[in-house]
């Protein structure tokens, strides 16, 4: 899985404005403080206020905030928002996937992987991203060295 710009831009925002919840926050606080490109932010904001989870207000006292605590936003979600489904095999979801005879059991691996996804980003909160506080499942895959090692084909 490559987790693209836009999804990691996408948290960093959030977690800017969590920090600063709930208050409105200028966008150049934003971009300014993760050194974020501008458009590009501002982009994925309107991605991230269709989705339900920022709120905006125009005018000189206007910004952005979290439309919800971020204690109910879960960091898949924020993928989802502006990137899509978790995990796609050539554009198709791990359960539409169909392979006849040696790779048969493929899509099965496939939704696996979808699985574990979900297990770590559906399962942590913006909140506890912001505070490092986060779910034991996931604080034991962040502290086992070998979550850190690289792997070479």
């Amino acid at each position: 899985m490559e987790i693209s710009a836009k999804s990691d831009y996408a948290v960093r925002a959030l977690l800017a404005l969590a920090a600063q919840a709930p208050n409105l926050v200028k966008i150049d606080v934003v971009v300014g403080e993760q050194k974020l490109p501008r458009k590009f932010v501002e982009a994925i904001l309107g991605d991230l206020r269709r989705a339900g989870i920022v709120r905006s207000m125009r005018g000189a006292d206007g910004g952005y905030a979290l439309a919800r605590p971020a204690t109910d936003i879960s960091i898949g979600s924020v993928i989802r928002a502006v990137d899509g489904p978790l995990a796609e095999v050539r554009g198709l979801r791990p359960d539409e996937m169909n392979y006849s005879g040696l790779a048969e059991h493929l899509p099965g691996l496939w939704v696996a992987v979808r699985a574990s996804l979900r297990a770590v980003l559906d399962e942590t909160s913006l909140q506890q991203l912001l505070t490092g506080e986060l779910p034991e499942h996931v604080r034991k895959m962040v502290d086992d060295p070998q979550s850190w090692a690289r792997r070479t084909p």
